[in-house]
């Protein structure tokens, strides 16, 4: 049955988005500095991008395939550098003072800074770059999906497992960046600055493991 494929793909985009990695610290790091919206987009930005790979494995699109792997050197060393880039800039943050400890006191509500839609475009985006910047990402997917007999599925069974790719991604990202937001009332300004401090230090790391890899 074609539901099955959807099936498929909402196990195989959760347990893909599951594992903490970079844009697991950025997510986390941005529910707790600017609120659950800007964690959760964070997180689809990823799941996006999860999901045009899974879309160009599932449909055996075999031409960008082969540019995405050939391109790998340059593309890896593109996403090293965007991540380290993130990572100084995390690192170097300064709380939003809304997160001041007599804000602590008040509804979350009140001390909330408005998002724009421009800051939710960039956080998306954002996210995207930086998982579409891991070509290995496609390979894993065409692994996965010829080892589970997927691949060469007809156009409507591909659809349904890319839908459920994306919407497995999103159930994590939506599980992850609203259980972090239960903790966000105990951060204060001193609290959220080592937040910013060690989510740098981690993605500087991470970053530092992308170059070493190369």
């Amino acid at each position: 049955m074609e539901i099955t494929f959807l099936l498929r793909g909402l196990a195989l985009g959760f347990a893909i988005a599951a594992p903490v990695g970079p844009i697991g610290v950025l997510c986390i790091r941005r529910t707790l500095a600017e609120g659950r919206v800007v964690g959760l987009v964070t997180g689809l930005g990823a799941a996006t991008a999860d999901a045009t790979y899974g879309a160009v494995a599932a449909f055996g699109v075999s031409a960008i395939t082969s540019v995405l792997v050939s391109q790998r050197l340059w593309i890896h060393l593109l996403g090293a550098v965007f991540l380290g880039w993130l990572g100084l800039r995390t690192a170097l943050a300064r709380p939003s003072a809304a997160l001041s400890a007599l804000d602590i006191a008040k509804p979350r509500a009140e001390a909330d800074q408005p998002t724009t839609r421009r800051g939710l475009l960039a956080a998306w985006a954002s996210t995207v770059a930086l998982t579409l910047t891991n070509p290995t990402t496609i390979l894993s997917f065409a692994a996965v999906f010829a080892g589970l007999g997927l691949a060469g599925a007809d156009y409507t069974s591909a659809g349904l497992l890319v839908v459920g790719v994306f919407g497995g991604s999103a159930l994590w990202w939506l599980i992850l960046s609203g259980g972090v937001n239960l903790l966000r009332a105990r951060f204060n300004a001193r609290a959220m600055r080592w937040v910013n401090v060690i989510s740098g230090a981690l993605l500087l790391g991470f970053a530092a493991f992308a170059l070493a890899s190369l």
